[in-house]
């Protein structure tokens, strides 16, 4: 199973079908009946959190036709703005605003991206800087809550959403504000971006345009950890609350807009789907082989102590990053890994946020990186053009990966202060 699937990668066959074809060859060589196939590919995605996906990436479609994005920009400039390089600093600084109604990178780079590129590429920016930023900021999506990745985690692994979440925060902010220091110091040593203020709106107009789109993240994750809404019922607040405000009070999205927003959202939401579904099969499958019972007692024998498995996850987990999609990658290793991390102690909201966080980082490492693509779209440029300017950006977001693994106190302590006993 695991050589079909490397091969039909090798392939460039799209990761569901690889899945879906190993997990086939698992059944026959298996002899179990086929019907196996079908039961446990509907149980993969017949989960009530999943419902969440596709609400989620559409009020995201709906954020960028409803300008409500824009606005976001706007108000995040008044903020950083008017220093040098406060332009790439307001790219980082709306998607960690945007990334708390969103809970998809991809998402949140083409809302975010169809904004700041062409201004970044204005200003004088080099276009490859402008879309490696991009991409990169836009990995916040899945970090800062609500997230689709934790989701997935929470389901696979048995785990609290709301405790994923909650602890998503801190994480975020380490890495959000690692990436404004890196870009604010990088803009002054090569000279960028002495003119970002021009075109600034004022503190309080730019918060009084975007009050509206600024209220959404307060409703939603307020509702959530308030007790109001789950996650998943939130997800659907968040399209209710984005389309109210994008079609009866910004007024900038019409009855037509809604055909293509909805085919947007069910072909972004219908790929992930049945790539959950193959996954569900293909880790059903591996269970019932004992690979993970087998993986754990090898990891148990060969890395003796919870710093050395950390170390050694994260090492494998970005390499996986690199040519699997996020979501599948968290359903097939989830149920393995989670239980080998807690017989070390190691706590599963922890584990989890080190998971994603990880993987995360596979979104804009080549060969298979979601975001590098989206944002190359947005960009009209090849990926091969921004690698230069992208490896600075994984280095910053790989050292916020080693605090987060090793400070574990970044993920849970705001966890424990809401859920103390």
């Amino acid at each position: 199973m695991l050589g079909t699937m490397v091969l039909c990668f090798a392939l460039t066959v799209s990761v569901a079908v690889s899945i879906g074809l190993a997990s086939i060859l698992g059944i026959q060589a298996s002899n179990a009946h086929m019907l196996i196939s079908v039961k446990e590919m509907f149980n993969a995605i017949n989960k009530f959190p999943l419902a969440a996906i596709p609400f989620f990436i559409l009020a995201g479609n709906i954020m960028e036709t409803g300008g409500i994005s824009r606005r976001l920009v706007e108000f995040a400039k008044s903020i950083v703005g008017g220093m040098q390089g406060g332009l790439p600093m307001t790219c980082v600084l709306t998607c960690m605003i945007f990334a708390a109604v969103s809970g998809s990178s991809v998402a949140t780079t083409f809302a975010i991206g169809t904004v700041l590129i062409p201004a970044l590429i204005k200003h004088g920016y080099p276009v490859t800087y402008a879309a490696a930023l991009q991409a990169t900021s836009a990995e916040l999506g899945v970090i800062i809550p609500p997230s689709i990745p934790m989701i997935l985690y929470g389901v696979s692994a048995e785990v609290s959403i709301g405790e994923l979440f909650i602890a998503g925060f801190g994480p975020g902010l380490l890495i959000g504000g690692a990436l404004m220091l890196f870009v604010f110091v990088y803009c002054k040593f090569k000279g960028w971006g002495k003119n970002d203020g021009d075109g600034r709106l004022s503190f309080g107009k730019a918060t009084w345009r975007a009050g509206w789109a600024l209220m959404m993240p307060v409703i939603i994750l307020g509702g959530i950890y308030g007790g109001v809404f789950t996650p998943t019922e939130a997800s659907a607040v968040a399209v209710f609350y984005a389309l109210a405000v994008g079609m009866l009070i910004y007024r900038e999205i019409q009855l037509r807009d809604l055909i293509l927003i909805l085919h947007k959202s069910v072909m972004s939401s219908a790929v992930i789907m049945f790539i959950i579904a193959n996954a569900g099969l293909f880790a059903f499958l591996i269970t019932r082989a004992g690979v993970p019972d087998a993986i754990g007692h090898w990891l148990e024998e060969v890395l003796k102590s919870p710093a050395y498995f950390l170390l050694g996850v994260n090492l494998a987990l970005f390499l996986i990053g690199m040519f699997i999609e996020t979501s599948a990658a968290i359903i097939v290793l989830a149920p393995i890994l989670a239980p080998v991390a807690m017989h070390f102690g190691i706590d599963p909201v922890h584990f989890g946020l080190v998971m994603v966080v990880n993987l995360a980082l596979g979104m804009i490492t080549p060969p298979f990186g979601v975001n590098l693509f989206a944002a190359c779209t947005v960009a009209r440029i090849s990926l091969d053009r921004i690698i230069k300017d992208l490896i600075p950006f994984v280095l910053v977001v790989l050292a916020c990966l080693m605090v987060i693994t090793y400070v574990p106190g970044i993920s849970l302590g705001l966890r424990d202060l809401v859920y103390a006993k």
